[in-house]
């Protein structure tokens, strides 16, 4: 018998044979229970951040009802803050329709003369689109899913504020909860993963939203002193679409960039000053100052980080692509506890948190060895 198959490890290969199956399970029933297991997640995750918070309130002599109270009033006003802000500006942008329409239509009349598109010019911009792309039945589909959603989020977020109210209520006694549920040993080793997910998931969204707040603050500003239309607008968008990574200031910045061009055509200045604001911002903010902040903290992998955002954007939409990273964080710091899982959580990790976690650092790559007289020969 060869050596080969004398080595054969079937128990092992069986094991993870079963694991990939039970991945596959797990993504299935992840995706048909969003509408309940979504609200939960974000409420967890928010009690994580809130926490501390709540403690805090309770070292100055504040009762944790109280403080628990003021935490899901503020997060409830700026939700309503924000709602208010995009509803009342979406009446405006109706108000302003017919001078945006103009612009759309002396732009895709360029458009159409440079690429020989047909072109009426007594028709209005979106009638000579449909004839293009049938744009009348995807304005009517995005407007009544926009409205769905909408009525969706409602639900969603007063789910979610009861259920931090709850857990926050319930989370003061987790630790005394976990030792009387598993044995001594056990116990530490779930009190650990739970200290370190609470712990990095809790930086992270910190972190994030202060660094979200102001890249809104920022742009909103920025956006005003050029007189754009709607800064405030443009800074909530950018706000919200920064907690996805990477791709999120991405879309703000070509959002803005797509606006500026309709608002001040035919001026090349202001075009190229949003455009300049947006990625001066965000390259500060994102490239900079965020990774001196947050440091190598959560020890993911870039490439890691892309496939985990189309994976949860995939099983819980545009929720998913905000909460990919701190839901993958709790997956690693998982398997990092469960030795027959911890290859999982190396893969999952960046090279400098791999290595940093076996003990030593990365060696630099030896210089090429000079050659020899019989080599140079």
């Amino acid at each position: 018998m060869p050596d080969r198959l004398k080595n054969f490890n079937s128990g092992r290969s069986n094991f993870y044979l079963l694991g990939f199956i039970a991945l596959i399970l797990a993504g299935a029933v992840l995706k048909i229970t969003a509408p309940v297991l979504l609200p939960f997640t974000i409420a967890v995750l928010l009690s994580f951040v809130l926490e501390p918070l709540v403690s805090g309130l309770e070292r100055i002599r504040i009762p944790r009802l109280i403080g628990i109270l003021l935490s899901i009033f503020f997060i409830g006003a700026g939700l309503y803050l924000i709602g208010v802000i995009l509803f009342s500006s979406g009446r405006t942008i109706l108000t302003l329709y017919p001078k945006y329409e103009r612009r759309f239509s002396e732009i895709y009349s360029r458009v159409a003369q440079v690429f020989s598109l047909p072109y009426d010019e007594h028709l209005s911009f979106f009638q000579n689109l449909w004839g293009q792309m049938g744009l009348r039945v995807r304005v009517q589909s995005l407007a009544f899913d926009l409205s769905e959603s909408f009525l969706s989020f409602l639900k969603d977020a007063v789910m979610v504020l009861l259920f931090v109210a709850f857990l926050l209520l319930e989370i003061s006694h987790f630790r005394e909860k976990i030792e009387l549920a598993f044995e001594d040993k056990l116990s530490s080793r779930i009190k650990k993963a739970a200290a370190d997910v609470v712990n990095q998931v809790a930086r992270y969204l910190t972190v994030k939203f202060l660094i979200s707040l102001t890249t809104g603050v920022l742009v909103a500003l920025g956006l005003s002193l050029l007189k754009m239309d709607f800064p405030i607008v443009w800074g909530v968008i950018s706000f919200v679409l920064n907690f996805i990574p990477n791709i999120g200031s991405v879309a703000a910045g070509v959002g803005v960039g797509v606006f500026a061009l309709v608002q001040f055509w035919p001026e090349p200045g202001p075009i190229a000053g949003a455009l300049a604001i947006m990625v001066g911002v965000n390259m500060v903010l994102g490239n900079v100052l965020e990774p001196k902040i947050q440091g190598d903290n959560l020890g993911l992998s870039p490439f890691v980080i892309l496939v985990s955002m189309l994976a949860w954007g995939w099983l819980w939409g545009f929720a998913g692509l905000i909460l990919a990273v701190p839901m993958t964080v709790i997956v690693k710091i998982v398997c990092e506890n469960i030795p027959v899982l911890e290859p999982v959580s190396i893969i999952l990790g960046s090279f400098r948190a791999a290595v940093k976690r076996k003990g030593g650092e990365p060696e630099p790559p030896s210089p090429p060895e000079a050659p020899g007289p019989s080599q140079a020969s």
